[in-house]
């Protein structure tokens, strides 16, 4: 059985626009359009896709935020817009540039009243703030007021917050904008764990390092509709990823020439090879060093932005 649910949804807002000194227009923009998709219990999904592509909109009609204009939408069996106080009992949400905790209450007494709101059983509540402050490394913040916490401890923080109740689906709008390095680690290792406890968990971000350490499914969302539903290596498939082989000579030559492999570029004795990510790069490494004198080469893995981006400029979406 499926957790989440769409069948062809849709959601169109009406926009008024000045038109000289007195008149407005209104217009009809869509924003999502025939969008349909499943998600199974224990999935980890990215679901990313440029400004303005629906992802924020598709959250919030999950949510019950907002209430499709079209369409099916079952979240555990739940239509979130009619049953949205049900459904708030199973879901976790986290939006990056919003926090649920209350600003000038201290973080263990904003995580109380998120047990009294969602009506955590004693025993039940205990035992989860132990386990997200453990993993979350929590225990010198609880007493600190929130308004006192840099962005990566409200974060973590906030995705304390939306685990207390045992949510069977976590929704993740930008948990890691704005962070530092160590920030995002911590908060992609407790995101990995709870994923692997069991939460469904589906992410919306810009930072596509979150995709890759955390998905194992990718859908890519383009003016409302998935244009990409697959996993990393399809999508690279999909968008002509190359990976980068780059060579240091013992002196400097003319470019490398083998079969399939193109330069890219030749600074001094190092040189930048490039060929299809879907291809080993085993054989290559063998062939050059076979035939020219070494230093030393790495191979560096396609930048999944360079793919996302070629498939928004239309050349292989399918």
């Amino acid at each position: 059985m499926n957790l989440i649910e769409l069948d062809n949804v849709s959601r169109t807002f009406t926009v008024r626009t000045r038109v000289g000194r007195l008149r407005r227009e209104r217009r009809e923009v869509r924003a999502v359009q025939g969008l349909s998709f499943t998600v199974a219990p224990g999935e980890c999904v990215g679901y990313i896709g440029p400004n303005g592509a629906g992802k924020s909109t598709t959250i919030k009609m999950l949510t019950g935020i907002l209430v499709p204009s079209g369409g099916r939408l079952r979240v555990a069996g739940v239509d979130p817009a009619r049953e949205r106080a049900r459904l708030a009992r199973r879901i976790g949400v986290v939006f990056g540039q919003r926090t649920t905790l209350w600003w000038d209450l201290p973080l263990r007494d904003s995580f109380e009243l998120v047990r009294r709101l969602y009506r955590v059983p004693p025993p039940r509540y205990r035992a989860n703030l132990a386990r997200c402050v453990e993993l979350l490394r929590l225990g010198d913040l609880l007493d600190t007021p929130v308004r006192q916490l840099s962005l990566g401890q409200r974060m973590r923080g906030d995705l304390a917050a939306a685990l207390l109740h045992d949510p069977q689906v976590l929704y993740l709008d930008e948990p890691t904008i704005g962070l530092d390095v160590l920030s995002k680690a911590r908060v992609r290792e407790f995101l990995r764990e709870v994923n692997e406890a069991g939460t469904t968990v589906l992410l919306t971000t810009h930072d596509l390092t979150d995709i890759e350490q955390l998905c194992r499914r990718v859908m890519v969302i383009d003016h409302g509709r998935v244009v990409y539903d697959g996993d990393l290596p399809g999508l690279h498939a999909q968008g002509e990823s190359e990976r980068t082989l780059v060579v240091d000579l013992v002196r400097e030559g003319a470019p490398i020439d083998l079969p399939g492999v193109r330069v890219v570029k030749v600074e001094g004795n190092r040189q930048w090879l490039a060929f299809p990510a879907a291809r080993s790069a085993a054989p290559i490494v063998a062939a050059v060093a076979d035939r020219y004198p070494l230093l030393d080469l790495s191979v560096r893995e396609p930048v999944i932005e360079d793919v996302i981006a070629r498939m928004y400029a239309g050349a292989t979406i399918g």
